[in-house]
């Protein structure tokens, strides 16, 4: 289930060019383990085919500096911390802690990138799922310690924490920072019009060739779009799935969103996407909101409100869905209005 596509792209190349207008640039690649696309509209390919590709490089090199678990400057972090050693960090890294310490804030700790030795436990690190549960003990050790990314201090581009149990992952926000990026960039090279897809988590700029960009957004229990939407210039949508990495125990479902208070999957939510208007840092919130706002259940409008999120779509556990009144005048419905549905204030 690694790197299932959260937000179909409905892009028709033929058309475009059929059309006479100018041509879609397209290129791709397997980066922060799932597919990646860049979309560039309305230049000809000498001019889109370097900015797609210095977009792929940044994302590459994303990939590996930040690494949880193979040789990387995260991963020395981590190693360092579990030793009750300082590690300097770079600048960048440095900028990225303190982001990420903002948004755990903002989120109430349910968006916690300090939870590492949990995703470890629960083997979602691998590639290949172990569809085995953790030992009891270890998983009551860890909630006891409780280790966040907030017991992580920076002084003079030195990392350290008291917490020794604290093992950092980025995989619920890095992505989202790779949007941001992929903007700038694009943007830097003349790029007006174009789309970024990081499986799933997508960013708009411009419009297709004067349409907008529309997406899908994916029905976790069915092939195929349960919605669509329109994005406009500088937003982006994410979305949290328990459809996208898990693995089966007995019949039962454990996903890959984790709840920081129980250390145990979600079982209430089946999928819940976010769409982000133009802000600061508009690709990164864009990655980490749906998370909260997933473990937070029937909570979620209230944690939405705290987090200035006005477009929300929840799929519950029975295929029951809530949406936000605003993205509610946003979406397209595949099939029809769903009979079961709830529109929230």
């Amino acid at each position: 289930m690694r790197g299932a596509r959260l937000v179909l792209l409905l892009v028709v190349f033929g058309c475009l060019v059929a059309c006479g207008k100018a041509p879609l640039h397209h290129q791709e690649a397997f980066v922060f383990g799932t597919r990646v696309e860049v979309l560039i509209a309305g230049l000809d390919e000498a001019q889109a085919r370097p900015a797609a590709a210095a977009v792929l490089r940044e994302f590459d090199r994303l990939h590996r500096s930040y690494h949880a678990w193979k040789p990387s400057e995260l991963s020395a972090l981590n190693a360092a911390i579990a030793a009750g050693k300082r590690q300097a960090i770079t600048p960048e890294m440095a900028a990225l802690i303190v982001e990420a310490q903002r948004l755990t804030r903002l989120g109430e700790q349910l968006f916690d990138p300090g939870i590492g030795r949990l995703v470890s436990l629960w083997g979602f690190q691998s590639d290949e799922l172990p569809a085995v549960l953790p030992d009891a003990g270890a998983l009551a050790a860890w909630r006891a310690a409780r280790p966040s990314i907030l017991d992580l201090r920076i002084d003079d581009h030195y990392a350290s924490s008291r917490q020794h149990q604290l093992a950092l992952d980025f995989g619920g926000y890095l992505k989202g920072v790779a949007l941001d990026r992929a903007a700038s960039i694009l943007r830097a090279q003349g790029v007006h019009d174009a789309l970024i897809n990081i499986g799933g988590n997508v960013m708009a700029l411009g419009s297709k060739n004067g349409q907008s960009w529309r997406v899908g957004i994916q029905h976790p229990r069915q092939p195929g779009p349960l919605a669509t939407l329109e994005l406009q210039d500088g937003e982006a949508i994410g979305t949290s799935g328990d459809y996208q990495r898990y693995f089966e125990v007995d019949g039962r479902r454990y996903c890959h969103l984790l709840d920081p208070r129980s250390g145990q999957p979600v079982t209430h939510t089946q999928a819940l996407s976010v769409l982000i208007t133009p802000r600061a840092n508009t690709g990164a919130l864009s990655d980490v909101a749906s998370k909260p706002l997933f473990i937070a259940g029937d909570d979620w409008p209230r944690l939405a409100r705290a987090m200035a999120v006005e477009h929300v779509l929840r799929v519950d556990a029975e295929g029951r869905l809530q949406v936000s009144s605003a993205m509610q005048r946003r979406l397209v419905y595949v099939g029809g209005t769903p009979k079961a549905l709830q529109i929230m204030p």
